[in-house]
């Protein structure tokens, strides 16, 4: 398929093609020009000098995991029986039929990470996912991360039961214990697989071997935390077992951005377009996201769905504009910057050759981040999701 006469906003070191085409085949952007095309074979997408740019991502959504318009029926977020859970999947509790699903794909969200949620200290496993499908295994981009919580959520959801944890040094001490453990673990095993002659393996242990790939650096671990004390504990950490980090939330990022930025810590910022709902967020302000740029530090912006609804992503990058941040900056917070700290701009993120063909188009002259604005095309891995080309 040919799109052309699109201004080509690539979000890769091309930059952008004031007068552009693009060609898909197979799902994947095959080639990209400047001007106008030879030849347009019939079928062909005249973008009457529209924008054409990536999908939207959103590096941190509860999407499908807590399905829309449901209670605890439709709630598989958190399973805060067991405050150390890492062997939980989100995958394993997305619904892809979920409505908010398709109020994505229509804005122009394309891909998504979901998680799980933050009632404990460790959640499980965080997946990134195509917002385009019926059956989740054939949305699946990526594995990418272990979701940690600090700070007052998993204190909040033990406390009401009188079980550990209930402080800080309480979640941060479960933590450890289990990335101590998992570190063992994997050194056993190791001498098992150097020497079986005279070492044995260890007795399995689900929990451990879903830690493993997070211990050899395969995947991120990815810590919900809002308060600046927080996000300095969750660097102790890291730093304690060798992790690759990135700080969720971030509400008080500000604080020590060139901390974080010396340490070259990405942050997932956001919500941005919502109220103080709890102590921890009492330092929120609009301006989180531009000064950690300022500083240097890779920033994404998310809606944390169903907090944010999915469809306000793009508000919420103009929401980051608003508190200081170029809108160039912003737009690379919700396309490539997402794909670079999920693990998965191979694939998605920007438009370049070889990369999945998930792309949106708006009418010549729209803001794509502003509330009115709607793509009049969608793509995603190719298949067209929505068309209003006329």
């Amino acid at each position: 398929m040919l799109i052309y006469n699109a201004e080509i906003c690539t979000m890769d070191s091309e930059g952008t093609i004031p007068n552009g085409y693009i060609v898909v085949e197979e799902g994947r952007i095959a080639l990209i020009g400047e001007g106008t095309p030879d030849y347009i074979p019939d079928g062909s997408i005249d973008a009457c000098g529209g924008l054409l740019i990536p999908g939207f991502i959103d590096a941190h959504t509860h999407l499908g995991i807590i399905e829309d318009g449901l209670d605890f029926e439709g709630d598989d977020c958190n399973e805060s029986t067991d405050p150390f859970t890492p062997q939980m999947r989100a995958i394993d509790g997305i619904n892809p039929f979920d409505r908010c699903f398709e109020e994505a794909r229509m804005r122009g969200i394309t891909a998504v990470a979901s998680s799980p949620g933050s009632a404990n200290p460790c959640g499980g496993e965080i997946c990134a996912v195509k917002t385009n499908g019926r059956r989740i295994d054939d949305m699946l981009i990526k594995p990418c991360g272990i979701k940690f919580a600090l700070g007052e959520n998993p204190k909040n959801v033990y406390n009401g039961r009188e079980e550990t944890p209930i402080t800080r040094m309480a979640v941060a001490a479960i933590i450890r214990e289990g990335l101590y453990k998992a570190r063992r673990y994997g050194h056993d095993m190791d001498s098992y697989y150097s020497d079986s002659e005279n070492y044995d393996p260890p007795e399995y242990d689900i929990k451990c071997e879903a830690l493993m790939p997070l211990m050899d650096k395969k995947i991120k671990a990815f810590f919900h935390c809002h308060r600046a004390d927080d996000i300095c504990t969750a660097m102790r950490i890291a730093s304690e077992f060798s992790l690759d980090p990135v700080i969720i939330h971030g509400t008080e990022g500000y604080k020590i951005a060139d901390i974080l930025a010396e340490k070259n810590i990405p942050v997932i910022c956001g919500p941005l377009i919502c109220d103080r709902c709890k102590p921890e967020m009492r330092g929120l302000e609009l301006k989180n996201a531009s000064v950690m740029h300022e500083n240097g530090v890779k920033i994404a912006v998310c809606t944390d769905h169903t907090v944010i609804p999915i469809q306000y992503l793009p508000l919420s990058a103009q929401a980051a504009v608003k508190g200081g941040l170029a809108f160039e900056d912003a737009l690379r917070t919700v396309t490539i910057t997402p794909a670079e700290i999920l693990g998965i701009d191979e694939n998605v993120g920007s438009i370049t050759v070889g990369k999945d063909a998930d792309i949106q188009l708006y009418p010549k002259g729209a803001n794509p981040l502003d509330l009115m604005s709607e793509p009049s095309l969608v793509m995603i891995s190719g298949n067209i999701c929505r068309n209003d080309m006329s």
